[in-house]
This record gives structure tokens, C-alpha cells and sequence, in this order.
């Protein structure tokens, strides 16, 4: 009954509207009414304790970083530089989308910021260059999930914070993976052009190659600051938010002098009204968190999960599953700090060790940001591409199968992700 009480008033004031950070504050009231230990007061500060969490400031200095990274002309010197290395064959632009997101996402963390900032740059000249249009856009929307995989990943944040886990540790097990999805894309995205008639660019000459390196080299070293620090212990990733800002901020004004003083109230702004949204999530979403283990809801899906419990892969396998259906209905964030609660007792019970399942779990819900009809990251490349959904949902498709399999891998071995994570580390 407590399952019916929980999904029924959750589902229900979602299909009324309701904003996903109210209905899970809802979904609470729910539970407490029916287990008859309403009171105002712990949900006020339930919400209040959730928010109030040192590594959560870093979610707040790295959307800062993204916006200060955009504004400055950092994100398209990296753009520039990629084009520049494999712009010259044959679909290069495809490729100039797939690395120039592989260095964006460890910059920014975040799918959306990293696909509006690629497509924006790209889209124009692969329409001009020929590109099916539909498919380009659908190969950045793929490649823009990549960011949640490699840090400094937000997702990772919210997930090691609910888990109680170590952030840095989600970091370095995500990287491998996170190369391997870029990997699967660019195959997938080599089959689906076999036959298209494109020509390529001209190869960049040597002095095109230095002037672009020159010119990217302070974009990125900020990867290799951020994941240096962090494997060697100088600075923790709420830090690591704060060294990219103030990077970003140094080198957008003061070394290529594209952001201006009258400009940053605007992205300050632009960043504190993003934050706001997800820390009122993840306030809401710990209301939920404690009523769920107070209701012992963990215990009763250990029981109607109990016949799987032996079969570690078969267990991952019937999660993976259930994630990706949600995932074509409810965004990445909603669905991290709903389910992480509900999942990690169960996954603790089955012995999976608890960062690897948190790769594949992640990854799970950043491929749902490319799942439609609500696929959040489509909607993007949609706005920024000016592409019908109908269109890019096909040009998708190929991509979104080749990430599917790279799921499908970690879950039959384990050992992709284990291995490079201790080496990493």
C-alpha cells in the first residue's frame, strides 16, 4: 500500500501539472497522511536540511562557470580547435561535435549548457556544408550527454550527496565510461554517412593548427586543472566549482577580453535562477528521501525484487530497464534524487558495489535526456538548430542505440568500470 500511496500521489500531481519539486513535496504530505505523522514542521525542515550541504555549492559555482565559459569565448575556441584537428574528413563536422562536446563536458557538467553551446556553433555550418540536418542535430543532442558522465558531472553531485558516496570517486569511475559513449557515437555516426555525399573540408594548415592551439590552449587547461586537483587530492569538487569560475572569470576578461563588467549581472543572474530550481529540488526530493525510508519502502522493493537478488547482472539488468522507462517520461534530475533513495538499500542488499551501480545509473538518465517526448536535451538542439522534434527523434535514433549498448556492456562487465576507475584513482 505504501508503493500505491507513494507513486499514486507522485504520478498524480505531476499528470495535474505540477512542477516536479511540489509534487514531490506532495508525495511527502501523502505519506505522512497516510502513515498518520503529519507535521508541517519536518517538512520545512526536512527541505531546508536537504539544500543545506556543503558539496551541493558546487552545483551553483560550476552553472556559473558554464555561463562565464559561454560569454568569455571559451567554448568556441574549443569548437575552433576541434575543427581544426578533424575537420578535414569525411563528416568531420560530426566528429568536431563529438570532441568539442567531449571538452565542454569537462568543463561546464551539464547537457543542456554543452548542447545549446555546440549546436549553436555547429548546426549553421553543417546545414551550409550539406549535413543532413535532422541527423546532425540528433549526433550533438548524443553527444551532449556525454557531459553527466565526466566531471565535473552535476548528476554525480546529487547522486554522491543522496547516496552518501565519494564525489570524487563518481568522477573517476565515469570517465572511461564516458569515453566509451563518445566512442559509440562516432562509429554510429560513421555507419549512418557511409552513403552520404560530403565533401570535406580543406586540411587546416600548419599555421591554422598553431594559431587555434595558441588561442584554445587557456580553454583547455581548465580540464586539466579540474581533474589534476582532483585526483590528487588539492582541492574537493565543491573547490574544484570554484577554481572553474574564477578561472572562467580571469580568462573570459582579462586573456581574450570577450566578457564584459556589464554582462556579468546577467550571467550571475542567469545562474542563481538555475541553482534555485535544482536546490529547491533537492530539498523537496529529501522530504521524500527520509519519508521513504521511514515508510520502509527500500524493504518491500527488496521483497518484490527477492527472486533476482542472486543474479547481480539479471538484477541490474530489470533496474536498467525500469530507469529507461522513466526516463521517457521524467528528466534526469527528478528521477536521480526520486529514485536514489528508493534504489541504493536494494542494490547494497544484492552486493553491487555502490559507485559502479551509480555509473550505470547515471548514464541510464542521461541517455533518457535524449528519449522522447520529453527528452530535454532534443528540445534543446530543437531551439537552437531550429529542426521539427519529429525530425531530430529520427535523427537520433542511431546514437541513442549505440549508448544503449554501451549500458548494455557495463551491465554484462563490470570490469569496464571498476578497473579504469581504480586506475584513475
Amino acid at each position: 500500500m505504501v508503493v500505491t500511496v507513494f507513486l499514486g500521489s507522485l504520478l498524480g500531481a505531476m499528470a495535474l501539472g505540477m512542477p516536479i519539486a511540489f509534487a514531490l513535496m506532495v508525495c511527502g504530505i501523502a505519506l505522512m497522511t497516510y502513515m498518520n505523522t503529519f507535521d508541517a514542521q519536518l517538512i520545512a525542515m526536512n527541505t531546508i536540511d536537504g539544500a543545506d550541504n556543503f558539496v551541493l555549492m558546487a552545483i551553483p559555482f560550476f552553472m556559473l562557470a558554464g555561463e562565464l565559459m559561454t560569454a568569455g569565448g571559451l567554448s568556441r575556441r574549443i569548437v575552433r580547435l576541434a575543427t581544426v584537428l578533424v575537420g578535414h574528413v569525411r563528416g568531420g563536422l560530426g566528429y568536431v561535435a563529438i570532441v568539442g562536446a567531449i571538452v565542454m563536458a569537462s568543463l561546464s557538467g551539464s547537457a543542456a549548457a554543452d548542447t545549446a553551446a555546440v549546436g549553436v556553433l555547429l548546426i549553421p555550418m553543417m546545414r551550409e556544408a550539406g549535413y543532413n540536418v535532422p541527423r546532425s542535430a540528433g549526433l550533438i543532442a548524443a553527444s551532449g550527454i556525454i557531459a553527466p558522465m565526466l566531471p565535473p558531472s552535476i548528476p554525480f553531485v546529487m547522486f554522491g550527496v543522496i547516496a552518501q558516496l565519494s564525489i570524487t570517486k563518481l568522477f573517476m569511475a565515469g570517465i572511461f565510461p564516458g569515453m566509451l559513449m563518445a566512442l559509440s557515437i562516432g562509429l554510429a555516426w560513421l555507419w549512418v554517412i557511409r552513403h552520404d555525399k560530403l565533401q570535406p573540408s580543406p586540411r587546416a594548415t600548419l599555421a591554422e593548427l598553431k594559431h587555434a592551439v595558441t588561442d584554445g590552449i587557456w580553454a583547455l587547461l581548465l580540464p586539466i586543472i579540474i581533474l589534476g586537483g582532483l585526483k590528487s587530492g588539492v582541492f574537493t569538487p565543491t573547490e574544484a566549482g570554484v577554481v572553474a569560475t574564477v578561472y572562467a572569470l580571469v580568462v573570459g576578461m582579462f586573456v581574450y577580453r570577450e566578457l564584459k563588467l556589464s554582462a556579468l549581472y546577467g550571467l550571475f543572474l542567469n545562474a542563481g535562477k538555475i541553482t534555485a530550481v535544482v536546490m529547491l529540488l533537492v530539498g523537496a526530493a529529501m522530504v521524500s528521501s527520509w519519508l521513504i525510508t521511514v515508510a520502509d519502502l527500500p524493504s518491500q522493493l527488496a521483497a518484490m525484487l527477492e527472486p533476482f537478488m542472486d543474479n547481480q547482472k539479471l538484477l541490474l539488468l530489470i533496474i536498467m530497464l525500469l530507469v529507461v522507462a522513466i526516463g521517457t517520461a521524467m528528466d534526469l534530475t527528478p528521477t536521480v534524487l526520486i529514485m536514489t533513495p528508493v534504489l541504493m538499500p536494494v542494490i547494497k542488499m544484492a552486493g553491487i558495489d555502490p559507485i559502479y551501480f551509480g555509473v550505470l545509473f547515471i548514464m541510464n538518465n542521461a541517455i533518457g535526456l535524449i528519449t522522447p517526448p520529453v527528452g530535454t536535451t532534443l528540445n534543446v538542439i530543437c531551439g537552437v538548430g531550429k529542426v521539427k522534434m519529429d525530425d531530430v527523434i529520427i535523427g537520433v535514433l542511431p546514437f541513442m542505440v549505440a549508448e544503449l549498448t554501451v549500458l548494455g556492456l557495463l551491465v554484462a562487465f563490470p570490469s569496464l568500470v571498476l578497473v579504469p576507475m581504480r586506475w584513475f584513482m
